[in-house]
């Protein structure tokens, strides 16, 4: 896989809404691998490190109208060749709801992806498989057992303690065919927000109601923080302000869902733009998107063990932001984060104490939805991200490490 370094001097000056942000660094990007291929579509790719420190990348391709779930393993600097998962053409692919992937700690891999239920435009189930060598897969399982046509996505999973935690957005209290990502005001019922313990053989232990109302069709997160479950979502209350919501793990019970912090964004429709959150040893961080006043911002905010409440937010977009937020923690002090400004996807390192660095432009890609989620994980010290380029004929996905130390 060829690979090259390119030294990158970028200088520019943004008009933002309240002051003019100067961007200026000099950096190195190395590019890794672009995933292409003649004829094949290429997106949805998640980045994912493991208890071991291995990176992972997933992704699906689509050719002649099937679907193919593959993953590959960063070795030395190189993807591994690509193996597949599964396959189908009954899937469900969205640009906002994708697979994932990630391992026990034993090393055990476990992916999800999503399969149509009905007729429904939104009607669809998650799948889960696990491999215990990473070549043999076993037969896909649906991790709900409601067994209603109607819309389980927007999934996250984190290994706790020798099991996965699995989160998911759950309908099943939703009427049939009435899900729209722009209005939801013809549902029966709300979604919900649910979550199971699965075992490294993909049996699973147990399953919770986390919420009973929150916002159709956002991303959710999960971090351990001092060892039990936080899990991270855009709550919606009734009067329709969508705010990101957190539900701990304490004392065995799960906790009522407490506000991140309130923005009090008030907005009809879902905004398709959920947190990401991240932890290292003391300290974990989560950012998102919102839309509050009509003025676009992404957030930060930390927490040190021992504390009950997130610190007050920390704001590090450049004005123009359309979210698609990612972040990792490169130590217990300095979170980094990246998003998207219109076509371009950027990356910016916040301190703890609210210092943040200069941005740093990485690639433009578009503002469609086709671009999807730019993704971002850390190996040892090293950031590598991977995003969909969908400028060409076929969308491709690139990668690439970036060193800012």
């Amino acid at each position: 896989m060829k690979r090259s370094t390119i030294l990158f001097l970028i200088a520019f000056m943004f008009s933002c809404a309240s002051r003019n942000e100067e961007v200026i660094e000099v950096f190195s990007i190395e590019s890794i691998h672009t995933f292409a291929e003649p004829n094949v579509k290429f997106g949805e790719p998640y980045l994912f490190t493991s208890p071991k420190g291995k990176v992972y990348l997933s992704w699906i391709e689509v050719e002649e109208e099937i679907n193919y779930l593959k993953y590959s393993q960063l070795f030395d600097g190189e993807w591994s060749p690509p193996i597949q998962i599964a396959s189908g053409s009954d899937w469900f692919v969205n640009w906002a709801d994708y697979p994932q992937l990630a391992a026990f700690e034993d090393g055990t891999l476990i992916a999800f992806f999503l399969v149509k239920n009905g007729k429904g435009t939104f009607s669809y189930d998650i799948k889960t498989t696990v491999s215990q060598n990473g070549l043999d897969w076993s037969d896909p399982m649906v991790i709900h057992d409601d067994g209603t046509q109607t819309e389980h996505g927007f999934g996250s999973m984190f290994p706790w303690g020798n099991d996965m935690l699995i989160t998911w957005l759950d309908g099943r209290n939703t009427q049939e065919g009435s899900h729209d990502h722009a209005n939801h005001n013809g549902h029966a019922g709300q979604m919900n927000l649910r979550a199971a313990i699965l075992t490294n053989e993909g049996v699973k232990l147990d399953e919770w109601l986390l919420d009973d109302r929150v916002c159709d069709c956002c991303q959710t997160a999960i971090i351990l923080f001092e060892n039990s479950p936080m899990v991270f979502f855009r709550d919606r209350s009734h009067q329709e302000v969508r705010d990101i919501g957190m539900i701990r793990f304490v004392d065995n019970t799960w906790q009522e869902t407490q506000p991140v912090y309130n923005d009090f964004w008030k907005v009809e429709g879902c905004p398709v733009n959920g947190p990401r959150a991240a932890s290292f040893g003391n300290t974990s961080a989560v950012v998102w998107y919102t839309g509050v006043n009509g003025k676009s911002e992404v957030k930060v905010s930390f927490i040190q063990s021992g504390e009950s409440t997130f610190d007050k937010p920390i704001k590090i977009d450049l004005g123009k932001t359309i979210g698609r937020v990612d972040i990792a923690l490169l130590d217990e002090e300095t979170a980094v984060v990246s998003w998207m400004e219109g076509s371009n996807i950027y990356l910016r390192e916040v301190n703890v104490n609210g210092v943040t660095a200069k941005p740093i432009l990485i690639a433009s890609s578009s503002e469609k939805r086709s671009s999807g989620f730019p993704q971002l994980t850390i190996d040892d010290e090293t950031i590598v991200l991977a995003w969909s380029d969908d400028s060409g004929d076929d969308p491709v996905i690139k990668t690439a490490k970036i060193k800012v130390r």
